[in-house]
């Protein structure tokens, strides 16, 4: 299974179960931004404890794991679960979002975009929320690949980006510092 087939596979099943969900992380960054590589797939999704046997049994076993407990575990601590193809390796994380103001803000955003060579719509982050969530991303781990997935959405979307909002953000989750970083760097 492709990352595509993957991504298809994931979202209709988290629609035909109503779940709301969008993807964010490294593919949207290449979707907004500028391509890369990536093995996974980060979809954040509104998954409630009603859901689990229903979402569970939705993947073929033979080809894709999903284990319930991770799901139940990652519903009580908002935290994440994989659902991993066998075969290829490739996976989607599963991100329960807390509920906070900017996840609120992220659903509220997301929208529907057709990926290059994608034969349909999938919600998607905002790309400023993209990166925030990117900014966010650096300061805890450090990774200069997210930093390079910002250059590249503030690259490509220019004047699209509302940089207000990141702005704002930034300031409130005390990542301005990292983002005014890059901004310089891209000459935005």
């Amino acid at each position: 299974m492709a990352p595509s087939e993957l991504i298809r596979t994931v979202t209709e099943v988290l629609n035909d179960l109503e779940i709301p969900y969008f993807i964010t992380g490294s593919v949207a960054s290449i979707v907004f931004g500028e391509g890369r590589q990536t093995a996974d797939v980060d979809i954040v999704a509104q998954v409630e404890d009603r859901h689990v046997v229903r979402l569970c049994a939705a993947f073929p076993a033979d080809r894709l794991y999903i284990s319930e407990d991770a799901v139940r575990e990652a519903i009580g601590l908002h935290g994440q679960f994989n659902i991993i193809d066998s075969t290829t390796g490739y996976k989607a994380d599963i991100i329960v979002p807390a509920p906070t103001a900017l996840n609120a803000q992220r659903f509220a955003r997301a929208r529907r975009v057709r990926p290059a060579a994608a034969d349909r719509t999938y919600w998607f982050a905002s790309p400023e929320d993209v990166i925030v969530k990117k900014l966010e991303a650096h300061r805890e781990g450090g990774s200069d690949k997210h930093l390079r997935d910002v250059a590249g959405i503030i690259k490509t979307m220019g004047d699209q980006l509302d940089r207000e909002y990141i702005e704002r953000w930034a300031a409130t989750l005390s990542i301005d510092d990292i983002w005014r970083a890059v901004v310089k760097r891209t000459n935005g």
